[in-house]
C-alpha cells in the first residue's frame, strides 16, 4: 500500500509587536490629553474667578507669598467672590496685622469689597490684643460694621476668660454679637471639661450683652468635637481648602482664606463671607 505523506503543518504567523517608538507616541499623546483635560477642568472650575479678576480693580501691596503663590491664591479668592456676588464680605484682624491704615479700608477707598470686620480683643484669662483699641476705633471711623472676638485657651479658667472679654469690650448700637474662637484641643483636661468651659463662657457673655455669641472654629474641629452639643449657636467656620468654593447653608460666616492682600494692611489677612445680604447683617447687630 502506498503511503500518503502527511500534510505539512502551516506555520503560525507571529503577532506583530508594536514598536517601542509607536508605544512612546501613544503614551505621550495620552499624557498630553490628560494635561489638556486637567487645564480645561481647572479653567471651567474657576471661570467665575478668572472673569471677576479680569474686571476687578487691584493695586495690592507686596507681601510674603511668591508671585506664583499669589496668582494661585488670588484666582481662588476671585473665584469665590464671583460665586457669591450677592453676599457681604469682611476681614478679621489682630495685632498680627500690625498698624492698619483704616482710611484705606473705607468702602469709598477700598480696593476690596469690605463691609465688616471682626477684631480680636482678648486671649485667655488675661491676654489683651495690643492693637485692639486702635483697631476698634479705626473700624468705626472707617464706617465698617465691627465685631469683637475672644481667643479661647482651653486650659485656663473659662469664667475668668469671659470676665476679661467683658471688661475689655463695650458693644454699641450697630456692633456684631461677640464671638468665641475655639480651635485647640486641651492639653490638661478632657474634651468634656472643655465643652463645659465653653458653655460657661458663652452663657456668661450672653447674659452680660443680651446677645447670643457666635461660635468660631475650623470645620473639622467643629464637626469632630462641637457639633452635637453646640447646635443652637450661629457658626463662623474656617475652611481654606482649594476645592471649597461655596458657603454652606448652615454657616453664618465663612473664613475662606488667610492669605488675602488688602490695601491698608501689610502682609496677609483673613477674608470672610457673610451668608446673606447687608440688610440681614445689620439686623444681626446690637
Amino acid at each position: 500500500m502506498k503511503r500518503v505523506p502527511p500534510k505539512p503543518t502551516p506555520k503560525r504567523a507571529k503577532p506583530k509587536r508594536p514598536s517601542k517608538n509607536k508605544s512612546g507616541k501613544v503614551l505621550r499623546y495620552s499624557f498630553l490629553l490628560l494635561i489638556v483635560a486637567f487645564l480645561a477642568a481647572a479653567v471651567y472650575q474657576y471661570r467665575h474667578g478668572i472673569l471677576y479678576w479680569m474686571g476687578f480693580k487691584t493695586n495690592k501691596r507686596i507681601e510674603s507669598l511668591t508671585k506664583e503663590e499669589r496668582r494661585i491664591e488670588d484666582l481662588r479668592i476671585y473665584e469665590i467672590l464671583g460665586r457669591h456676588k450677592d453676599k457681604v464680605y469682611g476681614i478679621d484682624v489682630s495685632h498680627y496685622q500690625g498698624e492698619i491704615e483704616w482710611d484705606s479700608l473705607k468702602p469709598s477707598n477700598a480696593n476690596f469689597p469690605i463691609q465688616f470686620v471682626f477684631i480680636r480683643a482678648t486671649a485667655g484669662k488675661d491676654g489683651l490684643d495690643s492693637e485692639f483699641r486702635d483697631n476698634w476705633s479705626g473700624a468705626e471711623q472707617a464706617g465698617l460694621i465691627r465685631g469683637a472676638y475672644h481667643y479661647y485657651r482651653p486650659d485656663e479658667n473659662s469664667l475668668e476668660q469671659a470676665e476679661s472679654f467683658i471688661k475689655t469690650v463695650k458693644l454699641s448700637k450697630g456692633d456684631l454679637p461677640p464671638v468665641l474662637d475655639i480651635e485647640k484641643i486641651p492639653a490638661g483636661q478632657s474634651m468634656d471639661s472643655l465643652k463645659s468651659g465653653l458653655k460657661k463662657w458663652l452663657n456668661r457673655v450672653e447674659g452680660h450683652y443680651g446677645m447670643k455669641p457666635i461660635l468660631y472654629s475650623g470645620e473639622s474641629f467643629y464637626s469632630d468635637f462641637l457639633k452635637e452639643e453646640f447646635k443652637g449657636y450661629s457658626l463662623w467656620i474656617a475652611n481654606y481648602s482649594f476645592f471649597a468654593d461655596e458657603i454652606k447653608k448652615e454657616w453664618l460666616f465663612w473664613q475662606f482664606t488667610d492669605k488675602a492682600s488688602v490695601g491698608g494692611i501689610d502682609g496677609n489677612v483673613d477674608v470672610n463671607i457673610y451668608n446673606g445680604r447687608i440688610e440681614a447683617l445689620r439686623r444681626l447687630c446690637k
